[in-house]
């Protein structure tokens, strides 16, 4: 093979692969007048721990940035859905940290009704101007896992996506504080994970 030509081949291929590790969906820098709203349910609430514990709490404080708690105990997707407009419509959110459908799982709920209703809150809030990031929540079946349907809706809607984190913390008796809780260990490190994705997703 002609020397100039393998050059230009492998420093395409290199360019693919570093633009391949830079990848991935974006979100707008925030700001001090940057809004966010934590919105789930009790996973987003804090269940397990103190208030000021709760991962939207010990995020804000590695942020720096007020994050306002939107998490109701016992809430299903269906609920959510009929929830968020007034919500937006009210607080105008920059960006929105969107963890639900645990009880939507645990009263067996369909689950194409589940990720309707998913699918529709993304698109409210990015129809509000928002950003969105997603967070899996896992589901007991045959042991646990994050259903599959999360990184989809995620992919498709090119927004960022943390599906990591919460089956760790569920996974490990250390860091709950039920069977389907965190204790605030558990939460700050829910914290952290979502800190990272935000970061990344901010970086150009």
């Amino acid at each position: 093979m002609n020397r100039n030509i393998f050059i230009i081949i492998m420093l395409f291929f290199f360019s693919l692969l570093f633009a391949g590790c830079d990848a991935g969906p974006k979100i707008a820098p925030l700001d001090q007048d940057s809004v966010i709203l934590a919105f789930g349910d009790s996973l987003t609430r804090g269940t397990g721990a103190a208030k000021e514990q709760s991962y939207p709490a010990a995020l804000g404080h590695m942020l720096g940035h007020n994050i306002i708690n939107l998490g109701i105990h016992g809430e299903a997707t269906s609920r959510g859905l009929e929830r968020l407009p007034a919500v937006l419509d009210e607080y105008n959110p920059s960006l929105v940290l969107l963890c639900h459908g645990g009880n939507d799982f645990l009263r067996r709920h369909n689950q194409d009704e589940t990720i309707r209703n998913l699918r529709s809150m993304i698109g409210l809030i990015r129809e509000k101007g928002a950003d969105v990031i997603l967070i899996g929540v896992p589901k007991l079946g045959f042991g646990l896992g994050v259903p599959k349907f999360y990184a989809a809706i995620a992919e498709d809607n090119q927004i960022p996506y943390e599906g990591d984190i919460l089956l760790d913390l569920l996974g490990d008796n250390d860091m709950k504080s039920d069977s389907i809780h965190p204790n605030a260990t558990g939460y700050r490190l829910m914290a952290k994970a979502v800190y990272d994705v935000i970061e990344k997703a901010q970086s150009n």
